[in-house]
């Protein structure tokens, strides 16, 4: 039996997943590590934190899988997207903490950004709508605010990665300085029709070539994992962004089929085939894969909060003990009691994108407590997810009838429950619901032969549970026609209408 290590490294914890032939994971482990949040909508990593994070989860996972490295095959990479790193070139340091993906602190940017007239062009060539979100006014912010990086940077000292090249920098001996399409294409500076950094784009940004990693396929052997951390230079096999690699996954390679991940934030894909889609409803047109040279397109709705929501209920509210316990309390009432929770902490994704939307709570009164508001938060991930459905289904012109879920509050059944009812559409889960790290373990196991094609790894693919709507349209209207009005208070909050 062969052997497929998944390094899945998520925004608030790194995961190690061992998988065999079968598509079956025989061993996980799991290190959460600091967030930090130095200022109202700032969000920041350690850059060590999740390099070191990583490593030991993929020690542990390799040790209780009771394996050595002369057993794995290949090790897939799939990690948080956007999150942007600079590091000396030389030496390995971080010039200062990652910005992560969620952070806002770049908000006053991309305001320049439209009111020159940009976001046209940005959207022609990289499918993205402009956003702090994506990496590229992250790194003006560094090169703005950080002594002597733009400088040393111009000068060739520095190396501008997403998390996945800052891993493959740390785990290979001689440092290769890599990235897959899919992370490239979240940078805002990558033309996803030409498949090269755009060198107006870069101009634009004033973000020196130098900087920037080798793209390379999303399948393919990268290089060799130091030799001192499981025994044997293991093939670096795959990389891939989070929601693509769940996409993969899922096996959802015929166009038109979707995915929605459920995990710190929520991200829905439909495989769009050989050619990017323009979106007229918010959503992006983003690279799924390239494999052989071969790229494929997806369509993407991204959501900012969705498992972090009840993180927030268990850690900043102490709500919750755990994120399971969010199911059970749910279902101790019969409703929310009208209270809906906006979960816009760090603004709203698809198909609203407005950075200025912050977190609300409205409807309450004094029959509302704790079991309400526990309640509303878990529906607020399946409202989000309708917006993006409804939103992507008018782009494609296709009405979805099933939707394949995954990632971590995919296995709250109060959730998939009400996912189906609020969308009128039978929700799917398979056996194994962690189908980002599988998606790796695939695209890895593609590239070194552990299987054929993915018509042999769409074979592997098993539903757990299917989940049938049983709301009356009548009584679903109204809860959406409601979640959109509490949306609306929610909107624009952050911004000072005296500005």
């Amino acid at each position: 039996m062969r052997y497929v290590v998944a390094l899945d490294q998520g925004t608030t914890s790194s995961r190690a997943v061992v998988i065999d032939e079968t598509g079956c994971a025989v061993a996980s482990h799991s290190n959460e590590y600091t967030q930090n949040y130095p200022k109202p909508g700032w969000v920041e990593h350690d850059p060590y934190d999740i390099y070191y994070s990583q490593l030991g989860a993929l020690k542990i996972a390799v040790q209780k899988a009771g394996i050595d490295g002369e057993q794995i095959a290949a090790i897939g990479i799939t990690n948080q997207r956007e999150t942007t790193l600079l590091w000396e070139k030389d030496s390995g340091r971080p010039v200062c903490n990652a910005i992560v993906w969620q952070c806002r602190r770049t908000a006053s940017y991309v305001e320049r950004l439209k009111e020159q007239g940009l976001d046209p062009l940005i959207r022609e060539k990289t499918g993205l709508i402009p956003d702090a979100y994506f990496c590229a006014t992250k790194l003006q912010w560094i090169f703005d605010n950080v002594p002597g990086a733009r400088e040393r940077a111009e000068r060739g000292e520095l190396l501008f990665g997403t998390v996945d090249s800052w891993l493959v920098w740390n785990l290979t001996k001689e440092h290769v300085h890599v990235s897959d399409v899919t992370n490239a294409s979240r940078t805002m500076l990558f033309n996803i029709h030409t498949m090269d950094w755009d060198e107006e784009l870069l101009r634009l940004f004033q973000i020196p070539r130098s900087i920037l990693p080798r793209v390379c396929d999303s399948s393919g052997v990268v290089s060799y994992l130091n030799e001192e951390i499981l025994g044997r230079a293991i093939p670096i096999a795959s990389m891939a962004g989070d929601q693509q690699s769940a996409l993969f996954g899922q096996a959802c390679y015929q166009e038109g089929m979707v995915k929605p991940t459920y995990g710190t934030g929520g991200s829905m894909l439909m495989n769009t085939g050989s050619a990017p889609k323009n979106s007229q409803n918010g959503m992006l047109s983003t690279v799924a894969w390239r494999i052989g040279g071969k790229t494929c397109y997806a369509l993407e709705g991204s959501i900012f909060v969705a498992g972090a929501a009840v993180q927030w209920l268990r850690d900043e509210l102490g709500l919750i003990r755990t994120a399971a316990q969010s199911e059970e309390i749910a279902l101790s009432v019969p409703d929310s009691a009208g209270v809906y929770v906006v979960p816009a902490f760090t603004g709203l994704g698809a198909p609203y994108w407005d950075m200025y939307g912050r977190g609300a709570i409205v409807g309450l009164t004094r029959g509302a407590g704790r079991a309400q508001l526990v309640r509303a938060t878990l529906e607020a991930i399946a409202f989000q997810t309708s917006d993006v459905v409804r939103a992507m289904e008018q782009d494609s012109g296709m009405p979805l009838s099933q939707l394949r879920v995954d990632g971590g509050a995919s296995a709250n059944n109060f959730l998939m429950q009400f996912q189906a009812d609020i969308l009128g559409i039978e929700v799917v889960r398979p056996k194994i619901v962690e189908t980002t790290a599988l998606g790796a373990a695939y695209l890895a196991g593609l590239a070194v032969g552990v299987w054929e094609d993915q018509g042999q790894i769409a074979a592997l693919w098993q539903d757990e549970r299917r989940f049938v709507p049983a709301m009356e349209e009548e009584q679903r209207q109204h809860r959406l026609r409601q979640w959109k009005r509490a949306v609306e208070r929610a909107a624009g909050w952050a911004k000072d209408p005296l500005e």
